[in-house]
């Protein structure tokens, strides 16, 4: 008869130290689990010591849970997992069919006791299983540098019993940091900052600025394609996509031409403030970098955050560029960031702009623009749109 569930244990990492804090992070973390299969049938989770015990549907593929296992923000491991009795032989009996048909050079049994209430020690339950492998396969012990490693958890009532971890995604479980407002450009920089600050357990919802009728739609559609790939990280989010073209054209007939970007950038800022304060963002995330551009030299940027009574984190801030277009690569954004586009970053933009900016003379310079009317006029044109992953669940 087939088994109607194949299990996963799955291990945390920086969640095991979060003190008294923990089972507020481990409830994040089991959600987010339960979120992230939750178009796969019936599933089930249990908590147990420094690990979760998930159960999914025999007939889902493995490639396809290992693929969203990857994504889940907190998971330092997981791995598929057999169960058996807390009984020596039954545990062998599982070990023999979990290593049947496999040829391995080396090999180490690691043993761990979340259940300690059992006639026998993890050394001595090391000791027996290995004897046993070394009797049923040609092959050796190897404690320090082994090709295999056959890992038996002890917890209530029984045994789980695998052979390869599989890396996570490590961080903190998404949600659990509170919710931030991610500038998404469309480029290769902001879908890294918005991951990484996924990472630290926030939840990013997007704005995008766009030129749109000067320019065509394609940075849109770029910013559309980018928030649904790091939407499967937090498993829902909206984009703000701003008409910006109109302010752009303001500040080019009012402001002298080296100021312009300094100008763009505090004005973005100005509106994705307000649009954070509607949805409950906490501060807002670009991703700059210091010194990659004009913008981001340091005092731009200081003239620049100034425009912004909430925080502006820069997670990108020490990272060159190179660095930023690898981490691109691995989160699988940088194909669609790297296809051409028409953004508001390349409307009006002067020849030679300011690279030291100093705040007061960028401030005389707005007191020629009705800001409050700029950024209310760039507000009625938002349109939003919403994101979810799976892409079955509701939001």
């Amino acid at each position: 008869m087939r088994e109607k569930f194949q299990y996963i244990v799955t291990h945390y990492g920086e969640v095991s130290i979060k003190g008294r804090n923990r089972p507020t992070f481990l409830r994040a973390l089991a959600r987010n689990v339960q979120e992230a299969l939750s178009d796969y049938g019936e599933t089930s989770l249990e908590m147990l010591s420094g690990r979760f015990l998930v159960g999914v549907p025999s007939d889902i593929s493995w490639s396809q849970l290992e693929e969203r296992l990857r994504g889940i923000f907190g998971l330092a491991n997981f791995a598929r997992c057999v169960e058996a009795p807390h009984d020596l032989d039954a545990m062998k009996q599982v070990v023999s069919e979990l290593l049947h048909a496999r040829t391995f050079a080396s090999f180490r049994i690691t043993a761990r006791r979340a259940f300690k209430e059992l006639p026998f020690h993890s050394i001595e339950l090391q000791q027996a299983l290995g004897a046993h492998v070394l009797g049923t396969h040609a092959t050796r012990v190897d404690l320090h540098d082994p090709e295999l490693i056959v890992h038996v958890d002890i917890v209530p009532r029984r045994a789980l019993i695998y052979a390869e971890k599989i890396p996570g995604a490590g961080g903190l479980p998404s949600g659990i940091s509170g919710v931030v407002l991610g500038l998404l450009s469309g480029g290769i920089d902001s879908p890294v900052a918005a991951y990484r600050m996924m990472k630290r357990g926030c939840r990013v919802d997007f704005v995008h600025f766009h030129s749109y009728p000067f320019l065509d739609r394609t940075s849109q559609q770029k910013a559309r394609q980018l928030a649904q790939i790091l939407t499967r990280h937090q498993y829902a989010a909206r984009l703000f996509l701003v008409p910006f073209g109109e302010v752009q054209q303001q500040i080019v007939g009012t402001v002298p031409a080296p100021y312009r970007v300094v100008l763009y950038r505090r004005y973005m800022l100005r509106i994705a403030r307000e649009l954070a304060q509607q949805s409950g963002a906490e501060a807002l995330v670009t991703g700059e970098s210091l010194g990659q551009v004009a913008s981001q030299t340091l005092q731009n940027l200081r003239v620049i955050e100034a425009a912004s009574t909430l925080p502006v984190l820069r997670p990108l801030i020490g990272m060159d560029k190179a660095e930023i277009m690898q981490e691109a690569v691995q989160i699988g954004t940088y194909t669609i960031s790297i296809q051409p586009d028409q953004d508001c970053c390349t409307l009006f933009v002067p020849r030679h702009p300011a690279t030291r900016s100093v705040l007061a003379d960028i401030e005389l310079a707005e007191q020629a623009l009705d800001t409050n009317a700029l950024v209310q006029m760039a507000l009625e044109g938002v349109q939003t749109a919403a994101f979810h992953f799976p892409p079955d669940r509701a939001m």
